[in-house]
This record gives structure tokens, sequence and C-alpha cells, in this order.
């Protein structure tokens, strides 16, 4: 826990002060009438409403002192757009048994407990990039949408973060024409009403799992396209399919070796303060969708608890003077 105002906690020397005065009073003999002999009341009903008096104010000084603390939040309205790369490198088999299967094996994992109430929407790319599935919960459509993804040529990784972008935010205009087959050299465009650029990954309603191997081909700067992201503050994931040495993929009678551009998905990650993370094997992926789902069902955000410290405050001294009223017809 830690405290946004701390030198409100000096107050707290007030409380042995107090203390002190409490026990000279006790000392004191009590007054009152002559041949009148009352009868004291038990140790802890005398003591217990000044404990509560001063339970009160050690929780207002820590209320005044502003604290605040990590608190594990049930993600809200929330969506996750997988987008999943479709080129014909995923046909590499240097992550069995090919890079495409690995993928879609992990995306099925991954939607086989959704996290939480969220929606999750899904973004193929190869040249070009398209919504195959708009937002849902229904995980079978979901997984049909996985199941009938087909590959095509080339690479537009830029294109299909845009695509997903404009998923997210249907009502902000981002121009998904810059992720077109006519985008091999033309600059993603911003949308054409002025955005406020929030910081990186501070979005918590919204995020990017993109699966690909990284090697652009077409289509817009991917690392541009991040950056669009991250001005949204949307997080992208980036999950690479693929090993340094490549893998080989048979096309048109040739075998060809794809490689794996990890320093761009890296990149990708960190411009977006998300994370990166390899799939060099099936056996791999269970644990990084394990990570992911873990990350998008709960999120943990430092939030200040001033207004708990100040109603327990004001609870324990409306009990200390609701019991010395009734046990002594007085409050003190």
């Amino acid at each position: 826990m830690k405290f946004l105002a701390p030198q409100a906690l000096l107050l707290l020397f007030a409380l042995p002060i107090l203390a002190l005065a409490y026990g000279r009073r006790l000392a004191r003999p009590p007054l009152g009438l002559p041949g009148v002999e009352r009868r004291a009341p038990p140790s802890w009903q005398r003591h217990l409403p000044a404990a509560l008096y001063g339970a009160a104010l050690a929780l207002a000084v820590l209320a005044a002192a502003r604290p605040s603390a990590l608190i594990t939040l049930p993600s809200q309205q929330r969506t996750i757009v997988l987008a999943i790369d479709v080129s014909l490198s995923m046909r590499a088999s240097d992550v069995q048994p090919s890079r495409i299967a690995a993928a879609q094996a992990a995306a099925r994992e991954f939607l086989r407990e959704p996290p939480g109430d969220v929606k999750i929407a899904i973004v193929s790319f190869a040249g070009t990039a398209a919504v195959v599935q708009q937002p849902t919960r229904d995980r079978d459509d979901l997984i049909a949408a996985i199941d009938r993804l087909q590959l095509d040529r080339h690479t537009a990784i830029g294109s299909g973060i845009i695509v997903a972008l404009a998923t997210l935010f249907p009502d902000q205009g981002i121009d998904v024409e810059s992720a077109g087959p006519g985008a091999r050299t033309r600059p993603a465009k911003e949308p054409k009403a002025e955005l406020k650029p929030v910081p990186p990954g501070s979005n918590p309603n919204a995020a990017i799992i993109l699966l690909t191997d990284g090697r652009r081909t077409i289509g817009p700067d991917p690392l541009q396209a991040a950056r669009m992201a991250a001005d949204r503050g949307v997080r992208v994931y980036t999950v690479g399919f693929g090993n340094a040495q490549g893998g080989p993929v048979a096309f048109e009678g040739y075998s060809i070796y794809m490689m794996f551009d990890e320093a761009t998905l890296k990149s990708i990650a960190e411009i977006t303060n998300a994370e990166y993370f390899n799939a060099t094997s099936g056996a791999e992926l269970k644990k990084i969708y394990d990570s992911l789902t873990a990350k998008f069902v709960l999120q943990r955000e430092e939030t200040e608890i001033t207004a708990f410290f100040a109603a327990a405050a004001a609870l324990a001294l409306a009990l200390g003077a609701g019991l010395s009223l009734a046990w002594f017809n007085r409050i003190f």
C-alpha cells in the first residue's frame, strides 16, 4: 500500500499523547454524591468506547494520507481482436505441424475458456486484411471462423493491425483503405478527426493479439500501425511462430525457406507497452495462452482507497459514541 499524502501520517503521533491523557483521567477519583455508592462497570466496558475513538482517529489519519493499493478487478466490457496471419509463409514447418496449424490450435485453446465477459473478434491478413468474425461471445462462431481460414499470397502485418483497430473503434473513421492491396508504398492514414493520443497501453477495454511470423512483404509499415494503436492506448501482444533458422515451404514445385522476423514483433509489442511471446513449439503455446488469458480476465490497477478508511473511521466513531451513550448516558 502507498500513500499519496504521506505527510499526514505525522498526525499519528497524537495517538500516544491522547492515550496518556486518557490514562491520567482514569487515575483521578470519580466524583459522586455523598453516601451514594456507584457500581463500577466492567473494565472492558469502560475502555471500549475510548478504544473505538482511538481507532477512528487512526483510520481518519490514514484516510487523510490518501492510501492507494494494487487491486485486482474483473474485466468489464472488453474486446480482444485476434489478428491471424494467413500468408503462405505460415505453411513453414519450423513449428510443428506448421506455423498456421499451430496458430489455429493456439487460438482454439484461447477460446476454449473465453476470458471473463470479453467479446472476441477475428481478423485475418495476408496481402490484405479482413474481419472474418465481428466481436462476439459465441464460442462456436469464433471456432468456425478459425477453421475456415485459408492461406494467400503476401504478408501485410500493418494492414492486420489497422483493420483490428477499425474493429475496436468503428466510430473513429479509421481509414481501412490504407490497409488495402494498393498500400505497398502508401502510409497508413489517421482519421480526419483529430485524435488526442493517450499513454500507450492505457486502454483497459481493448487489446489486439497478433499471431504471425512477423515477415512483412506488402502493405503499411507495421511499426507505424503499432503507433496508431499506441496512440489509442491499445496493447498489441505479439505471438511469433517460427525460429531463427526459418522453415521450408513447398511453393509451385520449389522448396523455399521462409525466415522469421522476430525483431519486428518485439518492436510492435514495445511500442504499444505490451509483450512478445515466441511460439517455437506446440508445447509452449499452452503456456503462452494461459498467460494471455490471465492478463485479460483480471487487471491489476493502482486504486485510491481513501473512501474505505474514511468510512471505517466514521463507523468506529459512531459505534463508540453509541456505546458511550447506551452505557454511560454521555459521549466522552
